[in-house]
């Protein structure tokens, strides 16, 4: 299914059903798919066509939402671009896939290429006048014919999207996504747009990562009404979330504890939010115990998947996230709440070993999977596109092990998994340990070097009392974990760099604090 038939079905179905609300407007699904259709005919116009990029560089905002859909009628490719990236690094994204028209917010105007590898008559500003040969998006799509002239060929394997990795470990790299990454999800976990059932939605995550991409897409299928935040801050989350009556909003870890300890939280009434989903970073039990407690009613779901598989491979559903039962049946749960659930149906998973065999329960190896919506490749890098799909199966790099009941635990990144003396240490079982402690706000966890053993264990922890020692995390540690686990080092810092999806960026940790232990705690 092409997904320009997302909108053209919600537009018919609910025409007068507000589609999108941003910055006080609102947009109704008729006007969106006019607004597209006038957008895509004044792309054409500019010589936008099958096989063109179209990138755009803003925070979230009903235009993106716009651009995505009009590109997919010129059967263009659309290339969202991270909105922190630095000079150097959308320079780089830029050479990568060599846009045709690179729609801009004016404050990243300076970050344009200045090489001349862009004329100014490829770029259109979406909130700044035209000017020295650039467009203005209001004027372009003012000039457009409202009526749909495009109607691409339903070809639901062409590229849709170019995605770039967050580069929390390395050069971003373009990651192909088909129609079909998108439409096999939606067919099969979204209910279609329905007149007798209106939701509304709250955006959060930034529509450069696929997870703002994929809920923006559910939402439109779904004829949901789409609430959209440009950036995240808490107490206007809470407050878009009252005043719009929302039912769905998606949060990572750190955004949900963000809520939950600002102030004024108790002042806001959330009842009316149904379904919270959390994913793209791991969640601290104590945080998910919290939000259960603090969201009665609300149904929780964790999601995990990268932007290789256009987003969701597992699921943690609501229902293991009720804990009541007996203490043995709230003890499974609780143990549960640290995974990241089962398989979706329209996925294959396994974890495997390194020669690619299938893991006993209970065992790490690495989580790979297939279907029709893993990505086709990376953008002109065919020896990372080789490294990744092998035999069919996408090798996501993450290390995980799975439990008699089929349920999936995160063990950590295969680069960040920490190797002491031949025995392998999951950073993840580590961090999970020390956030159990009352005196730990956060905790990340890295390897360093040591002669005598390979590797050690370092934890770098955000205290919430400043009274916690090194001494006390490591004895807690010791108690809980297999000696070799514990942490040989504590370094307090005032905060964890992470990238805008809240992932940890460990790479920045390992250079600031990788040195080697002089005097290890044994």
């Amino acid at each position: 299914m092409n997904t320009t038939e997302f909108l053209m079905l919600a537009a018919a179905i609910v025409p007068e059903r507000s589609a999108v609300v941003f910055d006080g407007r609102e947009y109704s699904f008729e006007l969106l798919q006019e607004r597209v259709n006038r957008l895509a005919n004044a792309m054409s116009g500019l010589g936008i066509g099958a096989g063109d990029r179209v990138a755009a560089m803003q925070t979230n905002c009903n235009q993106l939402l716009e651009i995505y859909f009009a590109a997919a009628q010129l059967d263009a490719i659309y290339v969202p671009i991270n909105f922190r990236a630095k000079e150097d690094e959308l320079a780089t994204m830029v050479g990568i896939v060599e846009p045709s028209l690179l729609f801009l917010g004016e404050r990243y105007l300076p970050l344009a290429p200045a090489d001349g590898s862009l004329a100014n008559e490829r770029i259109v500003m979406l909130d700044a006048a035209a000017g020295d040969g650039r467009h203005n998006y209001d004027e372009l799509l003012a000039g457009g014919d409202p009526e749909q002239m495009h109607f691409p060929e339903d070809d639901e394997d062409a590229t849709t999207v170019i995605m770039f990795t967050s580069g929390t470990t390395s050069i971003p790299k373009g990651v192909q996504l088909t129609h079909d990454s998108f439409s096999t999800f939606l067919l099969t976990n979204v209910t279609p747009a329905d007149p007798d059932v209106a939701e509304t939605n709250l955006l959060t995550v930034p529509m450069y990562h696929v997870a703002g991409l994929q809920a923006a897409l559910a939402a439109v299928f779904g004829g949901r009404t789409l609430v959209v935040m440009p950036q995240f801050d808490p107490e206007e989350w809470m407050a878009l979330a009252v005043g719009r009556r929302v039912n769905r909003a998606m949060l990572v870890p750190t955004m949900l504890k963000r809520v939950m300890d600002h102030p004024r939280f108790g002042e806001y009434d959330l009842s009316s939010l149904d379904v919270i989903t959390y994913g793209a970073a791991p969640m601290p039990l104590p945080v998910i115990r919290d939000a259960i407690a603090r969201f009665p009613g609300t149904r929780f779901i964790n999601a995990f998947g990268q932007t290789e598989t256009a987003s969701t491979i597992t699921m943690l559903p609501p229902d293991d996230h009720v804990l009541d039962g007996s203490p043995e049946e709230v003890e499974t749960k609780l143990r549960r709440l640290t995974s990241i659930g089962k398989p979706l149906d329209d996925v294959e998973v396994m974890i495997v070993s390194e020669e690619g065999e299938p893991m006993p329960d209970g065992e790490v190896g690495e989580i790979v999977a297939r279907g029709p919506r893993m990505m086709t490749g990376y953008w002109q890098q065919d020896d990372a596109t080789g490294d990744t799909i092998r035999s069919g199966w996408l090798y996501t790099g993450d290390l995980a092990w799975q439990d008699e009941d089929g349920y999936i635990y995160l063990a950590g990144r295969a680069r960040d998994f920490i190797k002491r003396g031949g025995e392998m240490i999951s950073p993840e079982e580590v961090e999970q340990t020390l956030a159990e402690h009352a005196a730990v706000a956060e905790a990340a966890v890295i390897g360093v070097s040591d002669l005598e053993w390979g590797e050690e264990v370092r934890a770098v922890v955000v205290p919430a009392n400043a009274t916690v020692s090194e001494s006390e995390l490591i004895d807690f540690c010791r108690e809980r974990l297999a000696g070799f686990k514990r942490p040989r080092s504590v370094v307090f810092v005032d905060e964890l760099p992470r990238n805008v999806m809240g992932k940890v960026m460990k790479r920045d940790l390992r250079e600031e604090f990788g040195y080697p232990i002089d005097n290890p705690e044994e």
